[in-house]
């Protein structure tokens, strides 16, 4: 299972962006599909969740600004990004939790990651 991220960039305080991230290879089901953020000389942040039921929770940083959504029959998951902050530059990872064949566990995989930069 791949991962690949598109969608980061440079925008503007108050400006929007939307990340995309799509599974190929051997999928049977992913469950969780999730968005992490991570600066330089930091651990890897959790931003937001989806699950298969498309339940969702944000992390209080970005909670009512950024939204995550999927599409099961395209394998992918978004992230919706608006009225964005300095704070909010950091490179962001998508990731997923698949099961390559029915007879496999679930497995964590991540995409590579993209640069998103706030600044005027």
């Amino acid at each position: 299972v791949q991962l690949q991220a598109s969608g980061g960039g440079l925008v503007q305080p108050g400006g929007s962006l939307r990340l995309s991230c799509a599974a190929s290879g051997s999928i049977f089901s992913i469950s969780l599909m999730a968005w992490y953020r991570q600066v330089p000389g930091k651990q890897r942040d959790l931003i937001a969740t989806i699950t298969n039921g498309v339940s969702t929770n944000y992390a209080a940083s970005v909670k009512g600004r950024f939204t995550i959504s999927r599409d099961n029959a395209k394998n992918t998951v978004s992230l919706q990004m608006n009225n964005l902050k300095p704070e909010d530059t950091a490179v962001y990872y998508c990731n997923m939790n698949a099961k390559p064949n029915s007879d496999s566990l679930g497995l964590n995989y991540w995409g590579q990651g993209i640069q998103v930069t706030v600044s005027s």
